[in-house]
């Protein structure tokens, strides 16, 4: 055994995945607590207020990401991966597809702010942070890289890119910029990203961009492919940006940065199921039968379940600190925020365990059908909540829509025993200590 193990590490192939998922595992992380905490000193500079109208302008571009990216990223990684003799044909073609998309973007977001009630300096932040997805077409580069596997460059490049933004902010903090300066550091971070893409790709491959060339029957190809996920990723992105959006209409902006502000410390954690999930994804796969199978998943789900536990117990016994000492003052009413986002985790860390499990059985149609009924329970519970209790009805609709994706659609979709009976059973605490020779072994 021992042997095997040496053998294995001793792979070239093996190493070079091991060595490009370290480096994408690192930078991910390193973004995410930089992020987190020039992102709180950032809200207490600009108070609740600003904070809010800025958080408004990043979701209204969200909500319409979908249509910038196409959703080619996978399609033209793989593409990459088995014909590389036409990379220069099929990464142009893919560019010129979301240059044309973030210009839909700009039309489509100037068609939907004529629907709010923003004045004129939330309508220019919009503009301002969507002129972000037109650099974001560079991004094709990172798909080169990731096919290669030689992620260490696109790694290079977002540290980079995130030293340079981070520095920015922190000089328009200590020189006390107005809010629109931070709207620019959006367009900044990816101009500087796009930069650098640009960069590596010439250092490494010795070519240029200016040898992309674009294919309009490639670019039928990849759109007729990629259709089925521009839809997931809207729904997606409704489900994940639609509730700030409502909440400042309904309400006010100020309202918004409270609740953006308890939100923030709460996605710091959502990195761990995923990562979990794909850790132990080949040994889940990989199981000799359908029985190993499932006890593979049942410990991974508790151990998940558990960790969720934990999780919402410091969360609750912490969030006085993490709130006024963080944040400040100012923000003293997201601890009650805080509360009900904190018992969301336990079935948004179910949730992308179950995301995952789908793509293992083969079951992608679900995954299109539960982003699909998330959105728009989203948006009618953001609605009736908000509406009802005010500003903590948001946090509220959040922890219901979470709640109801993993408790009761699954019903309707004649997934009750292979989804909600894995939840409840994912209780059983037996389930961890089968955890090493279930999952580990």
């Amino acid at each position: 055994m021992i042997a095997k193990i040496r053998l294995i590490r001793e792979s070239n192939s093996f190493m070079k995945y091991f060595m490009n998922t370290s480096w994408l595992f690192g930078e991910q992380v390193l973004r995410m607590f930089v992020g987190l905490f020039v992102g709180i000193w950032v809200a207490r500079y600009l108070g609740p207020e600003q904070f809010g109208i800025l958080n408004y302008a990043q979701s209204f571009v969200g909500l319409f990401a979908a249509i910038s990216t196409l959703g080619l990223d996978s399609i033209v990684v793989r593409e990459l991966v088995k014909n590389s003799s036409n990379q220069n044909e099929l990464i142009g073609t893919a560019f010129w597809l979301k240059l044309i998309g973030g210009g839909v973007v700009l039309i489509v977001l100037a068609i939907a702010l004529t629907f709010t009630s923003n004045d004129g300096i939330t309508k220019m932040l919009v503009f301002i942070v969507a002129g972000a997805t037109v650099f974001q077409s560079f991004n094709v580069i990172d798909f080169y890289f990731q096919a290669k596997v030689l992620s260490k460059y696109v790694v290079y490049a977002n540290i980079i890119s995130l030293a340079l933004s981070t520095t920015l902010k922190i000089i328009f903090i200590c020189f006390e910029a107005p809010l629109v300066a931070f709207a620019w550091t959006v367009v900044f971070d990816n101009v500087v990203l796009a930069s650098g893409f640009i960069y590596f790709f010439y250092l490494h491959e010795k070519n240029s961009f200016y040898n992309w060339k674009f294919n309009k029957q490639r670019a039928k190809e990849l759109l007729s492919e990629s259709y089925p996920l521009i839809i997931s990723f809207f729904t997606i992105s409704i489900s994940l940006k639609i509730d700030q959006v409502i909440l400042k209409e309904m309400l006010n902006a100020k309202a918004l940065g409270i609740y953006v502000a308890s939100l923030r410390i709460i996605e710091l954690f959502y990195f761990i199921p995923v990562f979990l999930s794909q850790s132990f994804f080949p040994s889940i796969v990989l199981s000799e039968t359908k029985d190993i199978y499932q006890l593979k998943i049942k410990a991974l789900s508790s151990f998940l379940v558990y960790t969720a536990l934990l999780l919402i117990l410091f969360l609750l016994i912490s969030k006085d600190f993490l709130i006024t000492k963080l944040f400040g003052e100012a923000y003293a009413y997201s601890k009650q925020i805080l509360l009900f986002h904190s018992f969301a985790i336990i079935f948004v860390f179910f949730a992308s365990l179950r995301k995952k499990l789908l793509l293992a059985e083969g079951k992608t149609k679900f995954i299109m059908y539960y982003s699909s009924t998330t959105a728009l329970i989203t948006i009618l519970s953001s609605y009736t909540f908000i509406n009802v209790y005010g500003l903590v009805g948001a946090p509220i609709a959040y922890l219901f829509t979470w709640a109801t994706t993993v408790l009761i659609v699954p019903i309707f979709f004649g997934r009750f025993n292979s989804e909600v009976v894995l939840f409840i059973n994912s209780f059983n605490i037996n389930n961890l200590g089968r955890l090493y020779f279930n999952l580990l072994r």
